[in-house]
């Protein structure tokens, strides 16, 4: 999906959204930006916002264009700004990372965007497989291109996989393909990068309750999901370790449920 709205920015009209400029009243603006890929909904939706509250420039991505023409309204006194289109797509990552530049320095990118299939093994069609590795390869363009806008210093990839990057699963061989896949490129991205001031961090959160599983509800039924982490949760415990103020920096986060155990359930904790 090509947006029109990506190609209306270079020419200097604003995309979704309304984002502070480099320049205020003649001083350089030096806040933090961060790009967030799958913004509109999920874990995406929950880490904008909690960027937001924490002072960040956030440049959202995502194809979804009714739902991002929610969040341009939510977030339109705020210094967000969204661009609708897919993370896939060559010429829209790098129209889009162009215009992102022109709003100020990236400090920060979060490829969180990715499509699931579950399936058995001998289900899956070639749509599927192209569903699954659309993650795998939106990372790796927009990798390409912060590094390439920023020199290739003084910035953190931040890649959000799951824990199905971990181990495999049944009935998820597509999935686990992907998702290894996109922790081999953040493991060499690391190796590439090692000594310098580019900072690689892969994350590997278990299961989200989300609309993720939306269209694979016979896999992981609704009672199910619901047992699943919180994204505002989840989104709060990585952006305090991606945003910590000391000199330390963390370079894999596995984020799992706590289990609740009968005594806690009574007194509400939440599973």
């Amino acid at each position: 999906m090509v947006d029109e709205r990506a190609q209306d920015d270079e020419r200097g009209e604003r995309p979704i959204g309304a984002a502070r400029s480099r320049e205020r009243d003649g001083a350089a603006d030096d806040s933090h930006l961060v790009i967030i890929t799958g913004c509109a909904s999920g874990l995406g939706y929950a880490l904008v916002r909690r960027y937001l509250d924490l002072g960040w420039t956030v440049c959202g991505i995502d194809i979804d264009a009714a739902r991002m023409d929610e969040r341009g309204r939510e977030f339109r006194t705020r210094p967000y700004r969204g661009f609708v289109g897919d993370v896939a797509d060559p010429s829209f990552v790098s129209r889009t990372a162009r215009a992102i530049t022109a709003i100020g320095r990236i400090e920060m990118l979060i490829n969180n965007a990715g499509r699931p299939s579950f399936k058995a093994p001998v289900a899956y069609e070639a749509g599927d497989l192209d569903r699954c590795l659309t993650g795998l390869k939106g990372m790796m363009l927009w990798c390409i291109a912060v590094l390439r806008a920023c020199g290739e210093r003084d910035v953190t990839l931040v890649n959000v996989m799951s824990t199905a990057a971990t181990r495999g699963n049944p009935h998820e061989s597509a999935y686990c393909a992907a998702k290894w896949g996109e922790r081999g490129y953040t493991e060499s991205l690391k190796a590439a990068y090692h000594g310098t001031s580019v900072t690689v961090i892969g994350v590997y959160p278990g299961g989200i309750d989300t609309d993720f599983y939306r269209d694979s509800h016979d896999y992981v039924p609704p009672e199910k999901q619901h047992t699943f982490m919180n994204p505002e949760e989840l989104a709060h415990v990585l952006a305090d370790a991606l945003t910590n103020p000391y000199n330390l920096t963390v370079s894999d986060i596995r984020i799992d449920r706590r289990p609740v155990f009968p005594g806690e359930r009574a007194r509400g904790v939440k599973a």
